[in-house]
């Protein structure tokens, strides 16, 4: 395949084998890891554990990224169409409330040929970065039922420099109307667990505590009230090339975490804060092929 799936429209070759252009991955989906997790919003995981399909690559190239052995270092194996859709019924049959496509831009072709020809009994998670082309969405209309998006900037300098991607800001904010456009406001079960809707994620970073006030606006400004809901996260770890940013090669500062809980709160914003104590790398899956 020539690939334009994502908003690099890189048009590179990506045979069954061989991966080219910015994420480096072939067409055949290339998995790290499928199990139960727990550590999703309360929603998602629920009590038995949200049935996460990690792959492999990445379409944005963050630098402080916790997954970068499989997202900048490549790490996984290839699976077939058949065997993606055991490993979801395999997850299913261990209880698992959903099926959670984690990082999956890249395999969006992918993945919408197995929801085509395999629709899962449980709903299905499109836990993405963001940074999305409405064409690919478009096409998942009705075969994805929660969207996961993050919203990690507001500033193309910013995110230019952390995740080379300049046109992210305007790029995520017009995915993200398209998720909703499609999935509508959250729905959820007798249990509260979300069936239909959206969560918009916000990892907090050092010093970028305006950034997060931006993110949280233009929800609150985009969105009416009970439409989506807004997860701020403060689970921040120096990790992979972030050495090399000596501003965000830090943990983040209480008085940080604080005052962004508080703008979120004053700001009326439906959702979920993480607590710090999630911070570290025992909270990183291991990405030990483990399911595939």
């Amino acid at each position: 395949m020539v690939c334009d799936i994502c908003p690099r429209r890189c048009h590179a070759l990506r045979t069954e084998e061989r991966g080219e252009g910015y994420c480096r991955m072939p067409a055949q989906p290339v998995l790290a890891r499928a199990d139960l997790h727990m550590w999703e919003e309360p929603p998602i995981s629920g009590s038995r554990g949200s049935g996460t399909v990690f792959f492999s690559g990445c379409s944005l190239g963050c630098v402080f990224c916790q997954n970068e052995e499989i997202s900048h270092r490549d790490f996984g194996k290839p699976v077939s169409l058949v065997r993606l859709g055991e490993i979801c019924d395999e997850l299913v049959a261990r209880g698992a409330h959903n099926i959670n496509f984690v990082t999956p831009t890249h395999y969006a072709h992918a993945i919408i040929k197995l929801l085509e020809e395999h629709p899962m009994p449980v709903p299905v998670v499109y836990n993405c970065g963001g940074y999305e082309r409405i064409e690919t969405l478009k096409a998942l209309a009705g075969k994805v039922d929660i969207y996961l998006p993050d919203l990690k900037y507001m500033d193309g300098a910013v995110s230019a420099r952390y995740s080379d991607a300049p046109d992210y800001p305007e790029t995520a904010a017009a995915a993200i109307r398209e998720m909703v456009e499609q999935v509508g406001p959250c729905v959820f079960d007798e249990d509260g667990l979300l069936k239909r809707g959206i969560i918009i994620r916000h990892l907090l970073l050092p010093g970028q505590l305006n950034g997060a006030k931006a993110a949280m606006d233009w929800v609150a400004e985009t969105f009416a009230p009970g439409t989506v809901l807004f997860s701020l996260m403060s689970q921040y770890t120096p990790w992979g090339r972030a050495v090399e940013f000596p501003e965000i090669d830090r943990t983040l500062r209480a008085g940080e975490v604080r005052a962004a809980r508080e703008y979120m709160d004053n700001l009326g914003l439906d959702g979920f804060v993480q607590e710090r104590s999630s911070v570290g790398r025992q909270y990183t899956p291991n990405f030990d092929l483990t399911g595939i």
